[in-house]
């Protein structure tokens, strides 16, 4: 599996994020080409080799030829990636990266998600260090994104609304659940664009994980320090065999319920799950005074903690909750869609070492396909499986 590990040891950023891409081989020309499919005007995006303490790192620079007066919302930034003729790939990492963004601001701000407008994080230069970063993570086939603890630095920073210690706000809010430090270094060394694309797309955060390296690429701050690198490190490789099964540190956020009727913890489930839950289950428990409960038990990555404690005091009655490391090992898994007598269906396949293990068509799609043909769900289940292993 094709990995990338974001080295943050001098923070992060949208413009080092896409000069360490390109020093590890993401094509320019190609990034420009795909680049030039949003309805962007009035932009310039170069690069150039510069010596950041010693060593060797692509600056990339999107220069603004002409300043736009107006603030761009959530809206606007959508629509301009669904317009163009990108991948669905790229638009959906984008779009995910912008509305992490938003979601960011609207809580820092205690306002909707829909009135947020973008600073500088809405600005031409930052849509394109977003979806040039998601062009790159394509170029690269990059499937696996994993990144150190993220240095922030320290100090204070000049903002819209005054003076703010680092991180500001919003990086603060971007980073929940997220590994952090900070250092005698000065300055804001994580932006929201860097926060938010690194706290997007990265399944886990550590040391760097057991792979075969490929590429790397250093990409520069803007900023120079005395013997200090101010660039961000990027390594792309072959995860191993035994990497490829991904093993994870994940978060089990957990609280004891007695009072909530089965609709309200039926509603929980699916509001877990839409909020990001990679799994959620109910145990029945016998609690205080012999009373009959239910133990809720949310599976999430760190980044996502405190959304779900907010998801559980917000919809149930608890005064409580927890929650705790645990370590997860999942196969490499793919989705391959079969042609069958009954239209398209998803089959989720689980590999080990390249070989298929298992195999499970989509129910839902199976399900809608069974009702339309008026025939049995096992029928439409065989002929998935059928068609699946004939290829």
């Amino acid at each position: 599996m094709r990995t990338i590990y974001f080295d943050c040891f001098a923070g992060i950023s949208g413009d080092m994020t896409l000069g360490a891409l390109v020093s590890a081989g993401a094509d320019p020309r190609a990034l420009q080409e795909q680049l030039a499919l949003l309805d962007v005007p009035n932009y310039e995006i170069s690069f150039e080799r510069v010596d950041r303490s010693g060593i060797g790192a692509t600056r990339a620079q999107v220069r603004v030829v002409e300043e736009e007066t107006r603030h761009r919302h959530l809206s606007d930034i959508v629509e301009i990636i669904d317009r163009s003729k990108l991948s669905e790939g790229v638009k959906q990492r984008a779009t995910k990266i912008f509305t992490r963004l938003a979601e960011a601001e609207a809580r820092v701000h205690d306002i909707a998600v829909e009135r947020v407008h973008f600073h500088e994080v809405g600005a031409v230069d930052a849509i394109v260090d977003v979806i040039g970063a998601c062009v790159c993570f394509e170029l690269l086939g990059v499937e696996r994104f994993v990144s150190s603890p993220l240095h922030v630095g320290s100090g204070t920073v000049r903002m819209a609304h005054g003076l703010f210690p680092v991180p500001p706000p919003a990086v603060t809010e971007l980073l929940r659940g997220v590994p952090v430090y900070s250092t005698e270094i000065k300055g804001e060394l994580v932006t929201p664009t860097g926060a938010a694309i690194v706290s997007t797309v990265c399944e886990s955060f550590g040391p760097l994980p057991l792979l075969r390296v490929e590429q790397t690429g250093y990409g520069a701050g803007t900023r120079e320090y005395e013997d200090f690198p101010n660039v961000l490190r990027v390594i792309v490789g072959e995860s191993e065999p035994t990497e490829a099964r991904r093993d994870e540190k994940l978060l089990m956020v957990e609280t004891n319920i007695d009072d909530a009727s089965p609709q309200v913890i039926g509603h929980l489930m699916e509001l877990a799950f839409a909020t990001g839950a990679l799994d959620c289950y109910f145990t029945p428990v016998q609690m205080k005074k012999n009373r009959p409960g239910v133990l809720v038990s949310i599976l999430c990555r760190p980044s996502e903690r405190e959304a779900m404690l907010e998801l559980l005091f917000a919809e149930t009655t608890t005064i409580g909750a927890r929650s705790y490391e645990v370590e997860r090992r999942a196969l490499e898994r793919e989705v391959v869609t079969v042609e069958t007598e009954f239209g398209p269906i998803d089959v989720k396949v689980a590999l080990i070492g390249g070989k298929v293990k298992g195999s499970t068509p989509e129910f839902e799609q199976c399900r809608a396909a069974s009702l339309k043909a008026g025939v049995p769900l096992r029928a439409v289940e065989a002929a998935a499986h059928a068609a699946f292993y004939k290829n």
